[in-house]
């Protein structure tokens, strides 16, 4: 057990530091993490992806909250946008997670595998979309964050690697495509961990005092926002002093190696 609060705290530290450097809510280090632990301490394993998943959110919304207020001090953070495209983001988030709850663990853990692979592709080769136009309309920007919001339910994360782009490609500056992408993972992190809380009170769990409250694992979710709280201002500080380019592709190879990890005990079996 002094294991698994190690690894909380050592996860919530790292992805911390992500969630104001790349901004990232850290949910792409944090769901793997959990996942691994989950499997150690031997939680339930029909239900371990989607603990880690409603885990992983519920944590967010520490980390996004220290890390836009670090953001917004440096003027980072384009409000309009994050006020913009909130509304689509709660609903689109609320709706992913009754989806997901209906979802088997091994599908949400191949889904996860599959947009580590993407996102780890993404920034190896520096794909970036052109910036060709303006930030869209009220309906623009609501479907968009339906869009952000329900896959960022799916994967567990804050949404940063979909804001990020899409603020990028409607012209948005990077440095404040980073701080608004730190603004939005708040809205994404309520939603849901709301959604998970809701559509895991009647999953075939142990109850609060166990440790559960729908498929929220709180012990887990306060080893990971305690370190989180603390360290993702300081990334936020170093977003403006380090080469960002090149630590996004350390970051891809961690992505890689964490997401073929989890991916083989899905097919592990098909090799026996």
């Amino acid at each position: 057990m002094i294991t698994a609060w190690l690894l909380y705290i050592a996860t919530g530290a790292f992805a911390g530091v992500l969630a104001g450097l790349l901004g990232v809510g850290g949910g792409l280090v944090i769901v793997p993490m959990l996942n691994f632990v989950f499997h150690i301490i031997e939680l339930p394993g029909d239900y371990i992806q989607h603990l880690a998943l409603g885990t992983s959110l519920a944590s967010i919304m520490f980390t996004s909250v220290s890390s836009l207020r670090a953001h917004h001090q440096r003027g980072a953070v384009v409000w309009p946008i994050v006020k913009a495209i909130t509304p689509g983001i709660l609903i689109g988030t609320f709706l992913g997670s009754k989806v997901a709850a209906h979802l088997s663990t091994q599908f949400l853990s191949a889904f996860f595998v599959v947009f580590l692979y993407y996102v780890a592709a993404q920034m190896l080769m520096n794909i970036k979309p052109k910036a060709t136009r303006q930030v869209p309309g009220a309906l623009g920007m609501f479907g968009a964050g339906g869009v952000i919001g329900g896959v960022s339910s799916l994967v567990g994360i804050g949404g940063g690697t979909l804001s990020v782009p899409f603020m990028t490609w409607c012209n948005v500056a990077l440095h404040t495509c980073i701080g608004t992408s730190a603004a939005i993972g708040f809205p994404i992190a309520i939603a849901g961990t709301a959604g998970y809380i809701v559509n895991g009170l009647d999953a075939a769990l142990p109850g609060w005092e166990a440790g559960y409250l729908g498929f929220i694992y709180l012990p887990a979710l306060v080893g990971v926002a305690a370190t989180s709280i603390i360290t993702a201002p300081l990334g936020a500080r170093l977003a403006h002093s380090l080469p960002v380019g090149k630590l996004k592709k350390i970051f891809a190879f961690l992505l890689l190696a964490m997401g073929t990890k989890m991916l083989w005990p899905l097919i592990a079996p098909y090799f026996a």
